[in-house]
């Protein structure tokens, strides 16, 4: 595995675009294009929110249904959520517009949406971007990363990736794109995750893959504990790599899959670490625990605790804080018998076991916890399972930054 300069169009065949069209805001990038000049097979995991927005709901039926798809396009600043009809009438539009400029099948469409919820997208200006997102999109690198900051909203920098891996004598090569801030809790299968590919692999083992990676990466991050309308996980594969196409059990299924799970890690982990207002990510490790699902509960249970959050904000070793949250976290197990551990870096601080805090010292801890990545530590001795869970620090501008969202 290679991590090479670029973003999502970095894969053989893909092209990008980031425009400004004043969706919402003005001086901004706020539509972006992803582009196929082949047909991809799509894999997707969506919100589990029952509320779900009208390009969730589009882009679900697609994939299910369409032989193929071949473009992607994202607005940012409107969410088109709980927009009844009238939004999805807006998805076919937009679906529809594309098609038309890039000469592919509207089915072929896939279409993306966030911001704020229950406003109407203007579609007079989601036309004009579309025109002007086909006439700018390319396979150059900065079009990558425009397409990637357009997708922004809250976010304070913008999210890519591109690796290289080989697969069976042939050079396949990833990007990705991923976008959230705020309203993060994706229990998924406003975040917004792309992966391109140009690997040859079937449609049904790209969404067994995808499926399963979810779990232990994006659905192991939280910013708020707010699961968003939007959700959307999407991987498109064209097949310009030329590979022998991947088979389930085989090597060459394997390599592609830790390429996978690495990017969607790695963007997952970032948006964690790009909270709304945060200053630390903070990462929980279960070890030792009876089963894999206990260790996830464990650890995400951590991570969701608005007071550790807090905690790790005013660096304060409150380790009570984490004890409790795992004490409420519906899995049972001996607090008597469980290690706490504090650590940032190469540091590690034993601060609670066999059922009582440990003698430590609170400015060394209180230093740990001022880096910019802080992890607990969780040895539950219960048996040989683990899990990680990623999330961030809750600060005031947290609040403020959600207090006047919509203005």
């Amino acid at each position: 595995m290679k991590l090479i300069e670029g973003g999502i169009n970095a894969p053989l065949g893909f092209e990008a675009a980031g425009v400004e069209a004043e969706i919402k805001y003005k001086n901004r990038l706020d539509m972006a294009i992803i582009y196929s000049k082949k047909p991809c097979v799509a894999a997707a995991t969506f919100t589990s929110n029952v509320v779900k927005a009208a390009p969730v709901m589009w882009d679900k039926k697609l994939v299910e249904t369409s032989p193929f798809v071949q473009a992607v396009i994202v607005n940012t600043g409107i969410a088109n959520a709980a927009t009844g009809k009238v939004g999805m009438g807006y998805c076919k539009d937009t679906a529809k517009a594309a098609a038309e400029v890039l000469g592919i099948p509207e089915n072929a469409v896939l279409v993306g949406s966030t911001g704020v919820i229950g406003a109407q997208l203007p579609m007079d200006r989601i036309k004009a971007g579309i025109t002007k997102l086909v006439a700018a999109k390319s396979a150059d690198k900065a079009d990558g990363t425009k397409a990637s900051k357009a997708i922004m909203t809250t976010d304070t920098v913008n999210k890519e990736l591109a690796l290289k891996v080989e697969i069976g004598g042939k050079t396949v090569t990833f990007g990705a794109m991923s976008k959230g801030s705020g309203m993060i809790h994706p229990n998924m299968c406003t975040m917004l995750g792309y992966v391109t590919t140009d690997a040859v692999i079937s449609k049904e083992l790209l969404t067994k893959i995808l499926k399963a990676d979810v779990k232990d990466t994006y659905n192991m991050i939280s910013v708020d504990g707010d699961t968003s309308t939007n959700d959307t996980l999407i991987v498109m594969a064209n097949g310009e790599a030329g590979n022998p196409e991947i088979k389930e059990g085989t090597e060459e299924c394997e390599v592609f899959t830790k390429a996978l799970h690495y990017i969607n890690e790695t963007q997952a982990k970032r948006l964690a670490g790009d909270g709304e207002g945060a200053e630390a990510l903070i990462e929980c490790k279960v070890v030792g625990a009876d089963t894999k699902e206990n260790a996830r509960i464990l650890a995400k249970s951590v991570i969701c605790s608005s007071l550790t959050k807090a905690a790790v904000y005013g660096h304060d070793a409150n380790w009570g804080r984490v004890v409790c949250a795992l004490g409420y976290s519906g899995v049972q197990f001996d607090p008597e018998k469980m290690s706490l551990f504090l650590e940032a870096g190469d540091k590690s601080m034993l601060i609670y076991e066999d059922g009582a805090g440990l003698d430590y010292s609170e400015e060394e801890a209180s230093k740990l916890l001022s880096e910019k990545e802080v992890r607990f530590l969780a040895d539950m001795k219960m048996g040989h399972e683990e899990a990680t869970a990623w999330g961030c620090d809750l600060t005031l501008d947290y609040v403020k930054i959600n207090a006047d969202y919509r203005s």
